[in-house]
């Protein structure tokens, strides 16, 4: 059945000589993964460079619901990117946060706050003029929330360890040992209590955000099964 869609894209693959498999996070259904026409002609429907990392895209694809891959019949860009694709510095974030997302992202049906956040930040990021050194962790931390994730800051007092797996602050490390110490504990309630607005304002050195990163991408493989390593993230750490 024919339907209307509008997402964030996340990740594509070769399928064969003729198409692509693009897995989008869509408005209406969540994570899913479409069959894309390698373009031939000027007037194909469906444009391959439409389907780059987070690209926001509107489509009618038929959607199977005995499939795990449903053609895509049309498509076009929802929003046009001004800066992202041409500022290396943006397209290496935008890079592993598609990553991130295709890792992270289950295949949960509809979530309308999810899809409005993520269109949101692309938006954000595309527009903004300097100043965003600090965006994906900013985002990787309120992401947390719609995941499920987010840690309990309401009991933090200065000197306390984050404990990884209970996520929460403690004045005590744990037992078990996946924690972090009290110093890098305080950068992490921090970043919890930023938005895009204010992260300028929360000034990190590269080894000090590259250890956020760490300590928030080692949080998301103890609470997300099956959670791979990042490609990506070398390339970025390299970067910021």
């Amino acid at each position: 059945m024919l339907q209307k869609l509008s997402g964030v894209v996340l990740h594509t693959v070769k399928y064969n000589d003729k198409s692509n498999i693009v897995h989008i996070f869509t408005e209406q259904s969540g994570k899913l993964s479409f069959l894309v026409p390698v373009q031939r002609s000027r007037k194909s429907t469906v444009r391959a460079v439409l389907f780059q990392p987070l690209s926001l895209v509107e489509f009618e694809a038929d959607i199977r619901p005995k499939s795990g891959i449903h053609p895509i019949r049309e498509a076009k860009a929802s929003y046009i990117f001004h800066t992202l694709p041409y500022d290396p510095y943006k397209s290496a974030i935008a890079l592993f946060l598609a990553e991130f997302l295709y890792r992270a992202l289950r295949e949960e049906g509809e979530n309308a706050p999810l899809f409005a956040y993520l269109a949101h930040s692309i938006q954000w990021l595309d527009v903004c003029e300097g100043k965003f050194a600090n965006f994906h962790l900013v985002f990787l931390m309120r992401l947390s929330r719609f995941l499920g994730l987010y840690p309990n800051t309401d009991n933090y007092v200065e000197g306390d360890c984050f404990d990884l797996l209970n996520a929460c602050f403690t004045a005590t490390p744990p037992l078990h040992g996946m924690f972090v110490r009290p110093q890098e504990s305080a950068h992490i309630c921090q970043l919890m209590r930023m938005n895009y607005e204010t992260m300028h304002l929360f000034a990190m050195n590269r080894m000090e955000r590259n250890r956020c990163l760490d300590i928030i991408n080692e949080y998301y493989r103890l609470h997300l099964p099956d959670f791979q390593e990042l490609k990506s993230l070398s390339v970025l750490q390299e970067l910021f």
